[in-house]
């Protein structure tokens, strides 16, 4: 998704100049290319490792980013790579890094040919099946984590609306907007995964868990037995409750097939209405702009976000999307649904051939509620992401976890959080006790604007503004009781990992140093 990627720094390949070891400093990434190819290379002690230089995910600028230990972190979307092996090591990066061979020469270093991708991990033993219900972010990413793993056993993915698991995050954004093709979208082929044997059972829907007997019942009657259960059920779009809800111009956009659906009414939508203010209708109200129809964003707040972002950030983004001609009602709410009209609690009618609710959406606890598990505000789980049923896990917006940062138990809706919690959960299966520990984070773009959100804060006491908001060039920390809850930056990506790394690590002193720079 990067596009053409240009050449720069030194010529690493054998033969050519390459670089002096000793410029090559400790820790600290370096660009050059080789073979017609962009490469990183770093240092860590005596050894030096070569690794393609943009991240498999987005094609972030990896040279940018932060080296901690042997890995390094991209500062676009915050994936982590293991620079020994180019495993992805963290969401949202799916696929391995490149990686080459490094030769040192009279004190020059070069890059030589691509080394082959690391093997697989060979665990012994795991359970004798695992079924993942659910195909979106926590399921593929745990299905992908087991191959990587080692294990052999049979995998299933039940369930996903489209034929293969697809990236959701574009749909509001990228996608949405016209700027990301079709082919873009789906996480890899279906050769992939047949490859990888992972059975996709696309549409299957399980209506029935028991625990006991450990299986699971679809809708078409068939029954399926496990060794391993996750759940990965996702969330579900809060739907309006007025008259005209049900009109065949009101979209919400969940699924790929919404965001085509919607996609599609706006080649002949002059009038759009959003409803609601989160980050997916403001993303929406972006996309839709940058398709040339006119929006208008109904919320009954007094600020989009305001209860997420803070007053700041809130105002900032109003101004920002009235800058590209959005309009906002806010403090105001739909009371019913035209053909091509929306009346308001106000009393104020609205045009609108096509309406957008994004007023958001509930945690599909249905199944694991009647199975018997453990359920309050999502799945409650462990550390180690397992529910109150033996062999059965849960991740994604499911799921409530103990978060070690915060010392609270939260749920997230999150793309990357989903993820990490699928790739922590498939490791758990095999039996690694692998605590989930990861930061939260995620990103939400409008237009040339990108918003990188660290840590969990339903509440706080304290905002505080290094830098600039208005210039674009801001750190927004969120506290309470004197902790640092979240962190929020714009266009400040290195600032962004170094404080996740403190928030992994819990330092205190050293996040407030990273978040109070001008």
């Amino acid at each position: 998704m990067s596009g053409e990627q240009q050449l720069s720094g030194p010529d690493l390949a054998p033969g050519a100049p390459g670089v002096l070891a000793s410029d090559l400093a400790d820790g600290a990434p370096l660009l050059g290319h080789a073979g017609g190819e962009p490469v990183l290379l770093v240092r860590q002690g005596s050894e030096v490792f070569a690794v393609a230089a943009h991240c498999t995910h987005y094609g972030g600028p990896l040279a940018e980013g932060l080296v901690v230990g042997h890995t390094v972190r991209c500062p676009w979307h915050h994936a982590c790579f293991d620079l020994r092996s180019g495993e992805p090591l963290r969401a949202p990066a799916l696929n391995p890094l490149a990686r080459y061979r490094v030769e040192e020469r009279e004190g020059r270093i070069h890059v030589g040919e691509k080394l082959p991708p690391a093997p697989p991990r060979h665990e012994p033993g795991g359970p004798p099946t695992v079924l993942i219900v659910g195909a979106g972010a926590a399921g593929n990413a745990a299905a992908e984590r087991l191959r990587r793993e080692g294990y052999t056993g049979p995998i299933t993915l039940l369930g996903g609306d489209d034929p293969l698991p697809y990236d959701r995050p574009n749909l509001s954004k990228d996608y949405l907007a016209g700027n990301a093709p079709e082919e873009w979208i789906p996480l890899h082929p279906r050769e992939f995964y047949d490859d990888q044997m992972i059975d996709l059972m696309p549409g299957s829907r399980v209506v029935a868990i028991e625990p006991k007997a450990k299986s699971v019942t679809l809708a078409d009657g068939a029954r399926m037995f496990y060794g391993a259960l996750l759940l990965a059920t996702g969330a579900e779009p809060v739907r309006l409750d007025i008259p005209g809800a049900e009109l065949p111009h009101v979209r919400y956009l969940r699924t790929l097939a919404d965001s085509r659906a919607i996609v599609e009414r706006a080649k002949k939508a002059r009038h759009a209405v959003v409803l609601g203010a989160s980050f997916i209708a403001l993303e929406v109200a972006a996309a839709l702009r940058t398709r040339g129809v006119a929006v208008t964003v109904v919320a009954p707040e007094d600020r989009p976000l305001a209860k997420v972002m803070g007053p700041e950030l809130g105002d900032f983004l109003r101004a920002l999307h009235e800058e590209h001609g959005v309009s906002f009602r806010l403090g105001n709410k739909a009371r019913s649904i035209g053909e091509d009209t929306i009346e308001l609690a106000s009393g104020e009618r609205l045009a609108a051939d096509l309406v957008v609710a994004g007023i958001g959406v509930r945690p599909a606890v249905a199944l694991a509620e009647a199975a018997g598990l453990a359920v309050d505000r999502g799945v409650l789980v462990n550390e180690y992401l397992e529910t109150s049923a033996p062999d059965i896990y849960a991740a994604g917006d499911i799921a409530r976890w103990p978060d070690p940062y915060s010392g609270e138990r939260i749920r997230v809706e999150h793309w990357v959080v989903a993820e990490r919690q699928g790739q922590t959960a498939a490791a758990n299966l095999l039996g690694r006790r692998e605590r989930f520990s990861a930061v939260p984070f995620f990103w939400s773009q409008h237009y040339d604007v990108v918003i990188n959100y660290l840590g969990h804060a339903e509440s706080w006491d304290l905002i505080g503004v290094a830098g600039s908001i208005r210039d674009k060039n801001a750190t927004v920390t969120f506290r309470k009781h004197g902790k640092i809850l979240a962190v929020a930056t714009l266009f400040r990506d290195r600032d962004s990992l170094e404080a996740e790394q403190a928030m992994e690590h819990d330092t205190e002193a050293a996040l407030a140093n990273i978040v109070s720079r001008r």
